[in-house]
């Protein structure tokens, strides 16, 4: 049942994506040329309320399936500017973050595979790449999970 829930606000979340512009090259790009602020305004939206829910869901101490939550702070490090940099980067040339890139694919843009393609390689190199920048950048240590949500 979680894997239906979660498939199916995966696509409302990405129709809601596509029907209000946020995954559009155009309006991305109006967006970093400063032309356009109609992106800023959805995603200044999405912070305020994913904030409002997980101080709700703090206050709970559990997570809607009842278990337990914990949600803590991350650290800061170097590894912040600089991914938030690149990332950024990667944003403004393509015109998509991670989720518009598999918006852009279901509405049948094939230029999105090519953000896919760059998005898996520079998530491989980096992960490759981990333990060399684990020193200079001051990054804590890589945490792994089970894969199990």
């Amino acid at each position: 049942m979680t894997a239906l829930l979660s498939l199916g606000l995966g696509a409302v979340f990405g129709w809601a994506l596509s029907r209000s512009g946020a995954a559009d090259y155009n309006y991305i790009q109006q967006m970093f040329l400063l032309e356009s602020f109609q992106l800023y305004g959805i995603i200044g939206t999405a912070v305020v309320i994913t904030a409002t829910g997980l101080q709700l869901l703090r206050r709970r101490g559990r997570a809607l399936s009842g278990a337990p939550l914990d949600v803590g702070s991350k650290p800061s490090h170097r590894g912040n500017i600089v991914g938030g940099v690149l990332f950024g980067i990667g944003w403004s040339i393509c015109g998509m973050c991670p989720g518009p890139i598999l918006v852009n694919i279901g509405e049948g843009k094939l230029y999105a595979f090519a953000a896919l393609a760059g998005a898996l390689v520079g998530t491989a190199l980096f992960g490759r790449l981990y333990d060399t920048l684990r020193a200079p950048m001051k990054l804590p240590a890589m945490e792994t999970g089970t894969g199990e949500g």
